[in-house]
């Protein structure tokens, strides 16, 4: 990936009805990159992604584009027609779909026959060619929303912002709009912003994945590292560890923690010293169940007999609460529950590897 960074800031701050809603020491998004926002409502997606575009005005520090200052005022408009924006809501005009979708390169000034070839191959690559004269006010939910996204990257943008796009939209469709989506982010090269509260979304389309609360950034990273490693509490449940437990080391050998929860001992990689209280956690879908006795398990370093509590249906898969001594949360399949035949009251083993979990200090 072309680590040219596109936009940058430093040292933001941003006021909304006096009160701070930002506070961002470093941003940086790369050129060909993109970059997911996650975090809860309120966090401060909005609002930075506004800032970014250069609808909100920051108190202080530093805003960049290509290494250079953000300009202010009038002279704004240049920097805001480099760039597009996709809302939740389509914010469509009252006219045909071929004129939404025209309507940002009119007020570019390009010529009309750059402008039907430009909007001719937009709309094919939205697969929403044969809409080109229906009036936006007759569109559905998913075509208004192709239409919105449409209208964007006919610009050419050189950065897009996408703020939940497809939030409000049936799976279905959601699914369709992310397949094409993430053809053309990599198809085109175009830099992305995009707030999603679907972390699958940001786990298929994004080259980083970036963790705000409180209008501050908590982490920054690859997506596998962000939902395998993460830096905090917060941040290991917001991302679904929901194991997450706090222990006292007992031992180290060799890279090697010996830890003591609720009386139950567990092995763990990582460093560390004796009598040191640690966090440490763990996915539900790493945690490994079946049925028998612990001594039939040797590969896992922890084994642990239990009871199912709970069983609660995720969809394609199931969410099992174990009592093993302390509360521990696995994941399996469908298919997998109706194999080992559990239910709640079930005798069950669970297992999980030392290197399956991670570790972190509380402070």
């Amino acid at each position: 990936m072309n680590r040219t960074p596109v936009l940058e800031a430093r040292d933001l701050r941003v006021r909304r009805g006096g009160t701070e809603v930002l506070a961002i020491d470093s941003f940086i998004l790369h050129e060909n990159e993109t970059l997911a926002l996650i975090g809860p409502n309120g966090a401060g997606k909005s609002s930075l992604m506004l800032t970014l575009a250069g609808l909100l005005e920051p108190a202080s520090g530093h805003l960049l584009f290509r290494s250079e200052q953000f300009p202010t005022g009038s002279g704004a408009t240049g920097y805001r027609r480099r760039i597009a924006m996709v809302f939740q809501e389509p914010l469509l005009f009252d006219t045909t779909v071929f004129g939404n979708v025209a309507a940002g390169l009119k007020i570019r000034g390009v010529p009309p026959g750059e402008i039907r070839e430009r909007v001719d191959a937009t709309l094919q690559r939205f697969r929403i060619a044969h809409l080109a004269g229906r009036s936006a006010r007759k569109l559905s939910g998913g075509e208004a929303q192709r239409t919105s996204l449409a209208r964007a990257f006919a610009t050419r943008p050189e950065v897009i912002i996408l703020d939940e796009p497809f939030a409000a939209l049936d799976p279905p469709t959601r699914q369709l709009l992310t397949d094409d989506l993430e053809q053309v982010l990599r198809e085109w090269g175009t830099a992305a912003i995009l707030s999603t509260h679907d972390q699958g979304e940001a786990l298929r389309l994004a080259d980083r994945m970036m963790v705000m609360n409180n209008g501050a950034i908590i982490q920054s990273g690859p997506p596998s590292e962000v939902m395998n490693r993460p830096a905090t509490e917060f941040v290991a449940s917001f991302v679904g560890m929901e194991n997450i437990f706090t222990g006292t080391t007992t031992t180290t050998i060799g890279g090697l923690l010996y830890l003591e929860v609720a009386g139950t001992h567990l092995e763990v990689m990582g460093d560390g010293v004796t009598g040191e209280d640690v966090v440490f956690c763990i996915r539900p879908e790493h945690v490994v169940l079946s049925v028998g006795t612990p001594e039939s398990h040797t590969s896992a370093r922890n084994v642990f007999p239990g009871k199912v509590i709970r069983i609660v249906p995720q969809g394609l898969y199931q969410k099992l609460y174990l009592e093993c001594g302390f509360t521990l949360v696995a994941a399996v399949t469908n298919q997998s529950l109706q194999e080992l035949r559990l239910a709640p009251g079930s005798p069950v083993v669970a297992s999980f590897k030392a290197t399956a979990v991670h570790l972190f200090r509380s402070g």
